[in-house]
């Protein structure tokens, strides 16, 4: 065993990426050590990513390895050094419009990736994985998603890739008797956000005096979660045991026009809204059944989007001068 304290160490993938971040530094409040695994690659604005991970280095029992998930020897080496007593699966290629340009690179992360920290788990006797999933994956489902709904047909390479890695998280579980929480997370946002996201991206272009780009017309309905309530259920379900899959959701679908409007309010400007065809890989509604996750975790979420938002469009004006910067046209 290395020093650092048995049952203490938490081997968080995805470190510099916005969930990531946000579990991170949860992990940290509640006395964890947090080691901490990001590939950095350029999917989005890299800087974004290097913001994140500046202010996670200022903390004390954080430790980062740059390193890919791919890398099945990489991996080795990183669990023999710090004998981790779980692991968190954040790192993942997001983003359902890319993932029809670039397929490959969503199964061999998404899903190599996976098994590759399966076979390590199995491996170093670890026990615990916290696997995160997709709301994608309930595309044409009834509302409220319910976790029991068959999830069968995934409509874009990016669900389709979620959907495999949760399919090989149980296979383990079965196999190995490895305690996996799969979390299924619904439209996630908050400050520090992803750029390919809307509200990163209606922000900027609010601000701005931009065309804001909206796909349909704005009446489709999405049930965002704040990133700190998805960062609380995520490290709640380090305790659960068994094989267990639980929406993350803030149980509040919101049609995109009054989130614009939101926004609007906030910054006192006006959006110039242009609508685009509504796209064949989005839903036109998502809406979580969190009755299993107040159950299993005792979690809700805690922040309703006024409020998020609002601390959203604050963290945007405080570091304006980069964030002006940062590419937002790579999902238009």
């Amino acid at each position: 065993m290395s020093s650092q304290s048995e049952g203490n160490v938490v081997f968080l993938t995805g470190a510099a990426g916005f969930i990531g971040w946000a579990t991170t530094r949860r992990l940290l409040t509640e006395g964890k050590t947090v080691i901490g695994v990001d590939n950095l690659n350029d999917y989005y604005d890299v800087r974004l990513k290097e913001h994140r991970l500046e202010d996670l280095k200022k903390r004390e029992r954080f430790s980062f390895y740059r390193g890919d998930i791919e890398n099945l020897e990489a991996l080795r080496r990183v669990f023999e050094d710090t004998r981790p007593c779980a692991v968190i699966n954040l790192a993942a290629r997001a983003g359902v419009r890319y993932s029809i340009q670039n397929p490959q690179v969503y199964l061999s992360t998404n899903a190599q990736g996976t098994i590759n920290l399966l076979e390590m788990m199995r491996k170093y006797d670890v026990k615990k994985m916290i696997l995160a999933s997709t709301s994608s994956l309930y595309a044409g489902q009834e509302m409220p998603f319910k976790e029991d709904l068959p999830v069968n047909r995934p409509i874009s390479p990016y669900a389709a890739s979620k959907k495999a890695a949760e399919t090989l998280a149980y296979s383990y579980h079965y196999l190995f008797d490895l305690d996996i929480t799969v979390l299924r997370y619904f439209t996630v946002y908050g400050p520090a956000g992803r750029p390919d996201m809307s509200i990163f991206r209606f922000i900027r272009w609010i601000d701005e005096g931009k065309e804001l780009i909206l796909y349909g017309d704005g009446s489709q309905t999405r049930d965002f979660t704040y990133v700190d309530d998805i960062a609380e259920g995520t490290v709640r379900a380090l305790d659960l045991p068994g094989f267990e899959i639980i929406n993350l959701g803030g149980n509040h679908p919101y049609k995109m026009l009054e989130a614009v409007s939101i926004i609007e309010n906030l910054l006192g400007k006006k959006a110039l809204v242009k609508n685009l065809p509504f796209q064949k890989t989005d839903v036109q509604a998502t809406w979580a059944d969190i009755s299993k996750a107040g159950a299993l975790l005792r979690w809700k979420p805690m922040v309703p989007l006024k409020e998020g938002l609002g601390k959203t469009v604050a963290w945007y004006q405080e570091n304006k001068s980069w964030v002006e910067k940062i590419r937002i046209d790579l999902a238009v």
